[in-house]
């Protein structure tokens, strides 16, 4: 009756393991495998002969139907991945701007196509003139980007109108002030990025400036000069001077006795409100040709090369010449944007106009009737834009429908390919589901799959065009010249 368990045996044994190694086998062919092989690839030749003899025709027809047909033209292999649809990459904004319900006013990408800077302000009711506002810029190619904390806000004492960043130079941009204003700001610097302004004297606009452009600086290959335009009709071009100021360098005014007109146009009511200027576009074949739209809704072909002293104007410390040397047929209001083609030729020099009527007209400069009028949207078109890489494209910012925010309109942002149809648009993009409009859009030039937009609600969206809309064809300049040749005639 003992609890101890018996003894267990155990018992060790070694275990051998086997190596193995492999050993290639040449193997000779033999002599009768070889002539089995050439047995088999031998040809019937007169079969052949006689197959093709009757299929010749038949084949000869096809191949001549293929030489003529264009199906391939303009095919290009791309070896780059392609994107299938338009997609929303980011949406930026700025809480304390979106607070005291600011409108995003102007997108602008900065020269290494990096950067996208938005101004705030008011393109409606408010009190305009009193109201802070904000320059902000992100870096899309920064990690950790934060949509919603901008890497740099500059404080503005006046609602920003516009904005464009230096050709060149990554961190420089300037502004235009509801006050009439320009200032430059150095985005390196972030405590005090203001290095130029024009101030506030008798050379300033009178009326909100809206629309900034850099000019090249022919004396000065280091510098550049600003120009800007007004609902004043004054178009201003500024140099830097050495105490931080802007001063003014020459001018323009546009007054409605010195606008040339074609006896084709409606008989219209001239006054100063016909020419407030509300934008330009620089030609891309002559830098010295310039279009801009007025609020009587008509667009203007101007040249910075008129001599012509403009009538009536005074207070300025330089002298203003009238530039305008063509009207074109107007639109049903007045126009908010213009934009020139990129794409030149000699024979064929187009742009874009759009405004309140909703309608998008194609122009050549060489005749004051639109090539095509498009009825894009019911209510305002705010900005128009042509793609910067597909001559046959462009994108269109409007408002449509309602919205129960601020009882305007919801925001679509319009692609236009010509290629597709010459009537409608390829794509109507909504910014955002029940918001207000979108009141300005930019291309990326350097990454040209980038399209930026922003709204009355103060965002501001990056979308990433689908392949369609940014691989061009070898055809399509000419086909750009068809249609306008086809409707001209």
């Amino acid at each position: 009756k003992s609890c101890q368990t018996g003894k267990i045996s155990t018992t060790e044994t070694a275990v051998q393991s086997y190596t193995s190694q492999d050993a290639s086998v040449q193997t000779d062919q033999s002599k009768d495998a070889v002539q089995d092989f050439q047995q088999e690839v031998q040809v019937d030749y007169s079969s052949l002969l006689a197959f093709l003899r009757k299929v010749e025709d038949a084949v000869i027809k096809e191949l001549n139907k293929n030489w003529k047909s264009r199906a391939f033209d303009g095919f290009e292999v791309n070896w780059t991945d392609q994107n299938e649809t338009v997609l929303c990459l980011h949406t930026l904004s700025y809480p304390e701007a979106q607070d005291q319900n600011l409108q995003v006013t102007s997108v602008s990408w900065n020269a290494t196509g990096s950067v996208v800077a938005c101004s705030y302000g008011r393109l409606d009711g408010g009190d305009w003139s009193t109201e802070k506002s904000y320059v902000c810029t992100w870096n899309l190619d920064r990690r950790g980007l934060n949509p919603q904390r901008p890497d740099l806000v500059v404080d503005v004492p006046s609602s920003v109108m516009c904005l464009a960043f230096h050709p060149s130079q990554p961190s420089l941009i300037a502004g235009g002030l509801f006050s009439g204003e320009l200032v430059v700001w150095d985005t390196s610097r972030t405590e005090d990025p203001v290095i130029w302004r024009t101030g506030l004297t008798d050379d300033t606009h009178s009326d909100p400036v809206y629309q900034v452009n850099w000019l090249p600086d022919a004396k000065h290959r280091n510098h550049a000069r600003l120009l800007s335009v007004s609902t004043d009709g004054k178009i201003l071009v500024w140099r830097e001077a050495r105490d931080g100021r802007l001063a003014l360098a020459e001018g323009f005014a546009m007054m409605a006795q010195q606008i040339p007109r074609s006896t084709q146009l409606k008989k219209f009511a001239w006054g100063e409100a016909a020419v407030g200027v509300t934008s330009l576009s620089f030609s891309h074949f002559d830098p010295r040709m310039f279009i801009v739209g007025v609020e009587g809704g008509y667009s203007l072909k101007c040249s910075t090369a008129a001599e012509t002293l403009a009538l009536q104007r005074t207070g300025s410390s330089v002298p203003l010449r009238a530039p305008a040397e063509l009207a074109f047929s107007p639109h049903g209001g007045p126009v908010y944007s213009v934009s020139c083609s990129p794409f030149h030729r000699q024979v064929l020099n187009l742009f874009l106009s759009c405004g309140t009527d909703g309608q998008v007209h194609l122009h050549s400069i060489l005749q004051t009737q639109p090539l095509v009028s498009l009825q894009l949207s019911k209510k305002y078109l705010f900005c128009v834009r042509w793609s910067p890489v597909r001559p046959l494209v462009f994108a269109a910012a409007s408002g449509e429908g309602n919205c129960n925010k601020c009882f305007c309109f919801t925001g679509d942002v319009h692609l236009f390919d010509f290629e597709k149809s010459s009537q409608k648009p390829a794509l109507s993009i909504k910014q955002a589901v029940g918001e207000c409009p979108v009141y300005c859009v930019e291309f990326n030039i350097k990454q040209t799959q980038l399209l930026a937009a922003g709204d009355a609600t103060g965002t501001v969206k990056v979308w990433q065009l689908s392949s369609d809309f940014t691989e061009q064809g070898p055809r399509e300049m000419i086909h750009l010249e068809q249609l306008a040749s086809e409707i001209t005639d």
